[in-house]
């Protein structure tokens, strides 16, 4: 190495050793003034915490506005929990609908009920159909120590088992439960459990007291949580949701109700039960704001027929139709400034009999002034059936009366009503050779459904493992032609098929649920075993 090169190197090696030693003095500095900064830091803490940081306490009870609490208290010991076991029939997966899914249809609450399943938990049905075993969920409230409890029809219809928790009972003790009766107009029903102690009672109040605006809690068991309060106002009083029901007046109310509430009470400030929680308006099937529940004053009555020796209710009519609202025009059309003006008589009723028609206006029942439908309607209602009435009507101007003999409405109806039970076992729509049973399509069911009326009939029913299960029918279906043969009633339906024969092709046009005006049909076909 030249003498040049080697004094350049240890230049080099000079600089790099400085400069190690300067960074590791910076660093050990650098580490000296952090550890005092953080001791003194620490040190700071330490005072701070030891002089200014005040303890928290948590105050003494003190008694606020606890009325809400004291009337939860008092009612939930009554309300209870209504569970049920029901064996339904899956139907067969229709051809044409892609994996068989009708659970969106919106005609279903229409052939089920109006206030759809209460947290029903069933398997699903494979493509042949079968039966499986639903769970489904209520509330109800005790009215009486010896064990009746007042709850929604819609909970306990069709369930093969129905038991009852109350409030006090230790998890997975239930007490089996009977029906004593229901009554589809109200969607009312009273159960009873047996008791060795008397029960806790709730305690009726009059809902012709309640004012919009008022306080009201709703009791009961939304989802299966049992003892859940809500609470709300009085948002509306007399509400027809449904037009077809016309002694189902609700009072509306903002207190949430869930699927689980219905069958609760609706609780006014004094602790009185002013209604029974009913209904919600919802496109998600959960609390969107609006519940409804049916009037105390309406309980009563009927809870009192149900319990009674025939345990059903009766009600008085004589056979006609009317609009459910007011309408101005027709008052003027027809010369009368109030009164009902019948837009339908039904064939062979009383007041088809007394010579009543379509377009002739009622102003009075027994001299007494009828201003109203609702009028008109609680006043015959609450007539025995078999008694007589005088009725004044207008046509054509010109008032008359006629003597009409009041009939039992329930069996007067039950075919616009779909109440099969009401009328006996030879009231329902029997069965067919097919599996199938259907019922002449009315202008009311016409309307629901957005059919034309007087065309083809409506299946009500499927016979699992059927020929009319095989080929696709299913309930609520219309059926217009069997075998290129116009059915546009039930007797017409019926003619066809006793013509039928064992190995003959069936071919059956169909108009399927929810398809309405718009919608196509289609043929479902089969050779009869």
């Amino acid at each position: 190495m030249s003498q040049r090169a080697s004094a350049l190197w240890v230049r080099l090696k000079a600089n790099r050793l400085a400069y190690s030693i300067s960074i590791l003095i910076t660093l050990t500095v650098g580490i000296l003034i952090g550890t005092v900064i953080s001791s003194g830091v620490k040190g700071q803490d330490k005072k701070s915490s030891s002089s200014d940081a005040a303890m928290l306490s948590v105050p003494s009870p003190q008694t606020l506005s606890n009325q809400f609490s004291q009337i939860s208290k008092q009612l939930e010991p009554s309300v209870v929990n209504i569970n049920t076991e029901s064996t339904i029939k899956t139907p067969r997966r229709r051809r044409g609908v892609p994996n068989g899914d009708d659970d969106a249809n919106p005609f279903d609450d229409f052939f089920d009920r109006f206030f759809g399943g209460q947290g029903g938990q069933g398997g699903q049905g494979g493509p042949g159909g079968g039966a499986i075993r639903e769970r489904s969920l209520g509330s109800g409230v005790i009215v009486d120590a010896k064990g009746y409890i007042v709850t929604n029809r819609h909970v306990v219809e069709k369930a093969d088992r129905i038991r009852v928790r109350l409030q006090d009972d230790p998890p997975g003790v239930l007490h089996e439960a009977k029906v004593i009766g229901s009554d589809q107009e109200t969607d009312l029903a009273v159960i009873k459990i047996e008791s060795e102690k008397p029960l806790p009672t709730a305690k009726l109040g009059n809902s012709d007291s309640m004012q919009v605006g008022d306080w009201v809690l709703a009791v009961g068991s939304p989802f299966g949580l049992q003892e859940t309060v809500t609470a709300g106002i009085v948002s509306a009083k007399g509400r027809n949701i449904v037009p077809q029901r016309q002694f189902q007046s609700f009072i509306q109310t903002d207190a949430a109700i869930n699927p689980g509430n219905s069958g609760g009470p609706l609780v006014n400030m004094a602790g009185e039960v002013i209604g029974i929680n009913t209904a919600i308006l919802t496109d998600t099937n959960a609390y969107a704001g609006v519940g409804f529940a049916l009037p105390s004053n309406t309980v009563a009555q009927v809870y009192n027929q149900l319990v009674g020796p025939d345990h059903r209710v009766s009600r008085g009519s004589i056979g006609i139709m009317f609009n459910a609202l007011d309408n101005p025009a027709i008052a003027r059309v027809y010369g009368t400034g109030s009164g009902v003006t019948i837009s339908d008589v039904t064939p062979g009723s009383p007041a088809e009999q007394a010579g009543l028609k379509v377009g002739d206006t009622i102003v009075a029942v027994d001299n007494k002034p009828v201003k109203n439908g609702d009028e008109l309607v609680a006043d015959i209602a609450a007539r025995k059936p078999g008694s007589k009435i005088s009725v004044g009507f207008i046509r054509n101007g010109k008032k008359q009366e006629a003597t009409a003999t009041v009939a039992d409405r329930a069996k007067l109806f039950a075919a616009r009503l779909g109440d099969e039970e009401e009328g006996g076992p030879e009231a329902g729509p029997k069965e067919s050779k097919l599996g199938v049973s259907v019922q002449t399509l009315n202008q009311e069911m016409a309307d629901r459904l957005d059919v034309p009326a007087g065309k083809g009939v409506i299946v009500k029913d499927v016979k699992t493992g059927s020929f009319a299960e095989d080929v696709g029918l299913s309930r609520g279906d219309i059926i217009l032609e069997v075998n290129r043969q116009a059915v546009d009633n039930e007797e017409q339906f019926n003619r066809v098929v006793t013509t039928l024969k064992s190995g003959q092709d069936v071919v059956f046009l169909v108009r399927q649920r929810g398809a309405g005006r718009q919608g196509g049909t289609i043929f479902l076909a089969g050779t009869l075993p």
